[in-house]
């Protein structure tokens, strides 16, 4: 797989650059919890990721990853 623009797999998934960088950020000038105190277990109707920067797939091909924070899309192809 080529290196990408815009994103980045960190062996779990396909991370955008943008929003991690934005999101690091906010979480440096942010409270400093422990993650046990503000993710625990996804018992409300709408859970929330850990890294909301985490990418999907924009098609069934697989071959466009979209970031579902910014919208930021990017053609990843296969070899």
């Amino acid at each position: 797989m080529n290196e990408l623009n815009d994103f980045y797999n960190d062996g779990f998934g396909w991370i955008c650059r943008q929003c991690e960088r934005e999101l690091k950020q906010e979480n440096a000038t942010g409270s400093a919890q422990s993650r046990l105190m503000h993710e625990g277990e996804a018992e409300s109707k709408n859970p929330r990721f850990s890294n909301l920067a985490l990418a999907k797939w924009a098609d069934a091909a697989q071959q466009t990853l979209v970031c579902p924070r910014c919208g930021i899309t990017e053609r990843a192809e296969k070899f």
